[in-house]
């Protein structure tokens, strides 16, 4: 065995942009994108994907240049997930609800050579290139800047002396791509919202993201011509690899470029949705959503629709309410390190016979590892030693596999803290129960010690989000002179509901021991978020440290008049309430 050769004359490297080919061969006919009234079959996608990475060539783009985009979920942003890594290049697509000067800064350190940008996003993109030039940055090369035009209705929108759609016409629909050399080669460089430090480049090989993509359509048992409803940015974890996944699968991607209620429920209605990804936040959009007057609720759901939800782990009394709804929801864990989902709660048939409410707790928790991971475990990362599967037992979720990132793109001293004897860290804190699947519990830093016992600000919040009238909810330690720190709760409120502080105390001191019920409840109209949704903790721990413990006594009956939460400002703007994943 050991004379045969290391790499057989049929090695072939693994990377999604065979999906692509294959979609083109084998579902030449088949729709693949729905935008408004724009339709493609992967024929043309792929002939489209084609033109796209010949202009990027034509451009001098060559190996390991990389390529930003700044856009809603739209076609052009779904076609450069295979041209530009056909052009041998590197995908960065930029979060749209960034600030300029955050822009900027990714522009900066990714030293983007091509920045294609989408017609609403013409002021953004203009602010953050003035940013890039300012000060010690003057001789910086600019990127070119091509605009994405309205493709149902152009604008004329300009900011550079380039247009998408003739970008396109431009190439050639029989280029037949670079050929991908190394598996390992970067195929995208994804960065993190930079929640507790300055964003960092995430750097994907080939080799992960094919392997994340079959991991994820496999385990969430996506059949053959699904529609899938893009309510999940692309520009989050390349939409968790859905974007190369829906053509591994022959599917139809209806884009949308607003995650509102009335823009899914209508796609939902009018293409057949069958599957969609999201956070639980968006949960709230579709509940509510169904509750107000519109002209697609009496359409309802014609048939069940799967939702694989990701992030902060959705209490067990929203899972049941959208669940009434009709949706089918699969619970996933995961982090921009491990190119998205990395555990997925695998249902079982036999909890089919249990109790609603025991379905929803179970589906809650953050389940067993995705196949692309070669193991997952919960460790004392003092020792280094697994914690026992007892469900109790807390330790930090360690992960191991292809679809971990290569690393943090020019920053060893990061890559090398986020590694420890082979394993990724992911700094949550969580147990594992007796048949394998993980629960998380916190995040490492966001535990709270009072008085030597640790509580779980999640399990505190799940306990709130039980409560029928509260929307959000957070909690985060608050200064105690005699326990050190107590549980502080933030609390956004169904719209024009109403409740006293002590009320919702009380709720919680029966629900739960009473050293872990909050101690201050402090009503906001919404609780801050990062440009990703992520509720921003270090903002509300900030906030908690000017309270004292002493004076959270005063009841007042505060009543919630809230602005639209969760679709932003301009109306372009997407939603994306991602908390870690």
């Amino acid at each position: 065995m050991d004379k045969l050769q290391k790499c057989p004359a049929n090695y072939t490297p693994l990377s999604p942009i065979t999906f692509l080919q294959r979609a083109a061969a084998v579902y030449a006919n088949r729709t693949s994108v729905i935008y408004g009234r724009t339709r493609f079959t992967w024929k043309q996608t792929y002939e489209r994907c084609c033109r796209l990475a010949s202009s990027l060539r034509s451009m001098n783009i060559a190996k390991n240049d990389v390529v930003s985009v700044l856009a809603p979920n739209i076609p052009a942003l779904y076609e450069m997930h295979f041209a530009v890594p056909m052009a041998g290049a590197i995908l960065n697509t930029i979060n749209s609800r960034l600030d300029p000067k955050t822009v900027a800064t990714i522009l900066k350190h990714s030293e983007a050579r091509i920045f294609f940008v989408d017609y609403q996003y013409v002021n953004l993109a203009s602010e953050a290139l003035r940013l890039l030039f300012v000060g010690p940055h003057e001789s910086l090369s600019a990127p070119l800047v091509v605009v994405i035009d309205d493709i149902d209705a152009p604008t004329g929108a300009r900011l550079g002396e380039l247009e998408y759609e003739q970008f396109i016409r431009n190439g050639n629909p029989g280029f037949m791509g670079c050929p991908v050399e190394d598996e390992w080669d970067t195929i995208a460089l994804n960065y993190t919202s930079g929640t507790t430090s300055a964003p960092k480049g995430v750097v994907y090989s080939h080799r992960g993201a094919y392997l994340s993509t079959l991991s994820l359509i496999l385990q969430w048992e996506m059949k053959s011509e699904p529609v899938y409803l893009w309510s999940l940015p692309m520009f989050h974890c390349n939409g968790w690899t859905f974007t190369w996944g829906m053509a591994a699968r022959g599917g139809t991607n209806v884009c949308i470029r607003n995650t509102s209620a009335v823009e899914m429920y209508q796609a939902i209605s009018e293409h057949k949705v069958t599957h969609m990804c999201c956070a639980p936040i968006v949960f709230n959009i579709l509940i509510e959503g169904m509750g107000k007057p519109n002209p697609n609720r009496r359409l309802g759901l014609a048939s069940p629709v799967e939702i694989l939800v990701g992030g902060a782990p959705p209490p067990a009394s929203l899972l049941e309410k959208i669940e009434r709804l009709g949706f089918h929801v699969t619970h996933a864990y995961g982090l921009t390190e491990a190119t998205g989902p990395a555990l997925v709660c695998e249902w079982q048939t036999k909890w089919d016979r249990l109790p609603r409410d025991d379905q929803a707790k179970l589906k809650a928790r953050q389940g067993l590892s995705v196949l692309a991971l070669a193991d997952v475990d919960v460790k004392d990362l003092t020792t280094m030693a697994s914690v026992p599967r007892d469900g109790q037992t807390v330790g930090e979720i360690v992960l191991q596999g292809s679809s971990i990132m290569k690393g943090y793109y020019k920053d060893m001293d990061a890559t090398n803290k986020a590694f420890k004897d082979g394993w990724f860290l992911t700094g949550d804190v969580g147990v594992i129960h007796l048949d394998g699947y993980v629960e998380i519990k916190d995040r490492s830093k966001d535990v709270i010690i009072s008085g030597g016992e640790n509580i779980s600000s999640v399990e505190v919040e799940t306990v709130l989000y039980n409560h029928p009238r509260v929307l959000e909810a957070a909690v985060v330690a608050m200064p105690h002179p005699f326990y050190g720190e107590t549980p502080c709760a933030f609390v956004a409120l169904n719209n024009g509901d109403q409740v006293r502080e002590g009320d919702i105390i009380s709720y919680c001191k029966t629900n739960l021991p009473h050293y872990m019920a909050p101690k201050k409840i402090v009503f906001l109209n919404e609780l801050p978020k990062t440009a990703t949704g992520k509720i921003q903790k270090f903002q509300l721990r900030a906030l908690a440290k000017t309270y004292s413990s002493s004076n959270n006594n005063n009841e007042s009956k505060i009543k919630s008049q809230r602005s639209p939460r969760y679709v932003h400002d301009q109306p372009q703007e997407q939603v994306l309430a991602m908390s870690r994943l």
